[in-house]
């Protein structure tokens, strides 16, 4: 091999000549492969036109004479319709089937002809065939008595084995049809006629056969289905996508394509669909007209062969010519070469005038005399340049330690702005390995400087319950690029060097460049603050502990007197007595409500999950609500499809807790004769459980903090109702089973609250 590869590269040109050669060789080789595959091409495209527009015309002839065809007997079945409508009704059986007969022998074409009354018994028909039988059921029968019919083609199913079978292919109809009336116009009968479809093996031979004795062409009936009707053995009864050939073609009801078909071989198939003529409406059929590509290119074979034998012929006339002119063309550079080593072997005078050849080497010339010139002249300016250079090197240096100076002085600056500040701050690399620990840190954690360099921060001031959570947070920002907590600031638990966990903020941000990037990260200490709140919430739930005591005493009496549980209380006491109990009713809602948020924020929420059906309890807390509605003029309908076999882990009372606060906002903001609509169904996220209203729908301003604590909108009379707390609590509970709660404008007016819960896991 290697022997191979050493006479190979003895064999490759040595001069511009052999290489001018080469390319003239090249270029001829490749020149005449471009003309053959043009002309090929062209070629090609060429008659693929021609054969295909030659078969779509074919098919559009045939289609065009079948339709006629069809048209011609759909006339003669309906002028035969006419001839025994005018008929004398006394006529008698016999003539009846005599002139049956006469139309059969008339119309060659007809297997079977025959009438029929009204019930779809057939009276008389030509031979007396299927006279009696009961063809009610049969679509020629119903159809063809409501004012005519023509039906695609089927095989034979009582004349079958009546009539006489034309080779191995199955006796089949084309069915025509029309009413029968009498003088007076009223319809008495059917009259049917079963069109054998051996004419339209007389149309292929009429059209196709002639093309046949010179081509390898075939002709295909296809019907509205798709099923091949007439055309080749092996194919009748198969189904084509007739679709596909009119994608070239969109719209148009004749064209040509080139298809794959299923034995292997590609096919120029011309079509045509049938689009009926005069008051024949057709039938969809559609005609296909194919020629395998194998005998439909052999002049284009002939064509790239000759085209071939051409160019190799070219290519050599071209190689032996670009040998002559090669050396003609390199003798004055060949000439210039001898010069050029002159002046490299240390002669520094210029080239000799009398240098002759074409334009390129004078101009040549001339630039190598003028190279000589530079290049004496540089000679002498670097002679010059190692006299300065010395002096030079000390400038740069000198600029180089001012510059040195400067950053020390920066990052002095920084590092004394880092000192003075008053948060703590870490600098970590990507690795998660702390990289600078300023003083606050080490007040603050009670590693020193030195103990915390290079020592991972997971390690140090991350809990062991989260340390886990900070390692996936680092490898998802090596994937991803982002670490989740970038450009704000975020609450986390760290502890101390003697295990103590405290509360802080941190705020985290990616420093520095390409190849040295780092995090840096900035640590107040929020004990203090979670102190105080935790007192505030304590205080709060001992004060709604210590209401609800006496509040249940109040409601409990107020609720007899509002009920008229006691008689004697006079009219304008009762009205007194139902204001303190409506508010204290409200009163107790604010203070479970607020024993909620202190649960909530304490982290005491339990949820007593199971699997159950949703829909009953979406029931309950509707009819929990029917009473407040009723007052407030209010109608609650469920609506949609509520599906009963909707399940999921859920806990019912919390779940009937959002329910009724969703109801309770809705029938709050529902003008008196509206309806609050409650629908339950499957979602892409699981379940999904609205509440829409007709109310005048939440302001922009208050969208944002719609779900804050205390949150209400200043409209008076109506929003300043409740605590501001149930939506909160809502989107709570609902996130604490796993889902989420949102809002949405109704189309109309109104808003529609959405609760989306995951399904159970069998669903």
């Amino acid at each position: 091999m290697a022997d191979f590869l050493y006479r190979l590269h003895a064999l490759r040109p040595r001069g511009l000549a052999g290489y001018l050669a080469l390319a003239f060789s090249a270029l001829s080789i490749v020149l005449t492969v471009v003309v053959v595959a043009v002309v090929e091409r062209e070629a090609s495209r060429h008659v693929t036109q021609t054969i295909g527009h030659g078969l779509g015309e074919l098919a559009l002839q045939a289609s065009d004479k079948l339709d006629r065809g069809m048209f011609e007997r759909y006339r003669e079945v309906s002028l035969i319709a006419r001839r025994f409508s005018r008929a004398d009704a006394d006529l008698s059986h016999d003539g009846l089937r005599a002139l049956l007969d006469d139309v059969r022998d008339t119309y060659s074409y007809y297997s079977w002809i025959g009438l029929t009354d009204l019930q779809g018994k057939v009276m008389v028909s030509a031979g007396g065939l299927l006279e009696g039988a009961d063809v009610s059921r049969r679509p020629w029968f119903k159809e063809g008595g409501s004012g005519g019919h023509v039906g695609d083609v089927h095989e034979a199913l009582l004349l079958a084995r009546l009539l006489p079978q034309h080779g191995s292919e199955p006796v089949r109809f084309v069915d025509v049809a029309f009413p029968i009336y009498d003088l007076d116009g009223r319809p008495t009968g059917v009259l049917g006629a079963h069109l054998s479809w051996q004419w339209a093996r007389d149309v292929e031979r009429s059209i196709i056969a002639p093309l046949q004795s010179q081509r390898n062409v075939d002709a295909l009936i296809v019907g509205a289905n798709g099923t091949v009707l007439l055309g080749p053995p092996e194919l009748l009864g198969a189904r084509i996508d007739v679709g596909r050939l009119r994608v070239r073609h969109p719209g148009a009801q004749s064209g040509y394509a080139l298809q794959r078909w299923p034995d292997g071989k590609t096919y120029m198939v011309g079509f045509s669909r049938s689009r009926g003529y005069a008051d024949y409406p057709g039938l969809g059929w559609t005609v296909l007209v194919r020629e395998d590509l194998d005998s439909a290119f052999v002049p284009v074979r002939r064509l790239r062969s000759y085209g071939l034998w051409s160019g190799v012929a070219l290519a050599l006339l071209f190689s032996l010519a670009g040998v002559f002119l090669a050396r003609w063309i390199t003798r004055p550079l060949m000439q210039l070469k001898r010069e050029a080593a002159r002046i490299q072997d240390g002669d520094g005078t210029a080239l000799t005038a009398r240098m002759r050849g074409y334009d390129e080497v004078q101009t040549l010339t001339r630039a190598l005399n003028n190279l000589l010139l530079v290049l004496q002249r540089r000679q002498a300016q670097m002679e010059e340049l190692n006299l300065t250079l010395e002096q030079r090197v000390e400038d740069r240096t000198q600029a180089l330690a001012q510059a040195l100076a400067a950053v020390q002085r920066n990052e002095q600056r920084i590092a004394t702005i880092i000192e003075t500040a008053q948060d703590a701050f870490i600098g970590i690399d990507l690795r998660g390995m702390v990289i600078d620990w300023s003083s606050q840190a080490e007040r603050l954690f009670g590693w020193s400087h030195g103990e915390a360099l290079g020592r991972s921060l997971g390690e140090l001031v991350v809990p062991q319950r989260f340390q886990c959570s900070f390692a996936k947070a680092l490898q998802r920002f090596h994937d991803t690029g982002h670490l989740g907590i970038f450009e704000r600031r975020a609450e986390r638990i760290v502890r101390d060097r003697r295990g103590n966990e405290l509360s802080v903020e941190m705020t985290v941000r990616l420093a520095g460049a390409d190849g040295a990037r780092f995090f840096s990260i900035f640590v107040h200490d929020i004990s203090l603050r979670k102190k105080v709140e935790q007192m505030k919430n304590e205080l709060v739930a001992t004060v709604s502990h210590e209401l609800r005591t006496p509040l249940t005493s109040m409601r409990a009496s107020l609720s007899l007197l509002a009920s008229n549980a006691i008689d004697g209380v006079p009219d304008d006491a009762r009205e007194l007595v139902d204001i303190a109990h409506r508010h204290c009713e409200r009163l107790v809602r604010m203070v479970n409500d607020m024993l909620d948020v202190q649960k909530i924020e304490s982290g005491k929420v339990q949820l007593n999950r199971s699997m159950q059906p949703v829909l009953p309890v979406v029931r309950d807390a509707v009819a929990a609500m029917q009473g407040y509605a009723q007052q407030a003029g209010v109608e609650i309908v469920c609506g949609g499809s509520c599906d009963e076999a909707l399940r999921a882990e859920v806990d019912g009372d919390r779940l009937t807790q959002v329910i009724t606060n969703l109801l309770s906002n809705a029938i709050k903001f529902s003008p008196p004769g509206e309806r609050v609509v409650v629908e339950l169904g499957r979602h892409r996220e699981g379940l999904r459980l609205a509440v829409l209203d007709r109310g005048p729908g939440i302001p922009a301003d208050f969208r944002s903090q719609i779900f804050g604590r205390f949150a209400q909108a200043d409209d008076e009379g109506v929003r300043r109702q409740g605590s501001g707390l149930g939506l909160s609590i809502s989107k709570t509970i609902v996130e604490e089973h796993g889902g989420h709660l949102g809002f949405s404008d109704r189309e109309g007016g109104g808003t529609a609250f959405h609760v989306y819960l995951p399904l159970a896991g069998s669903e």
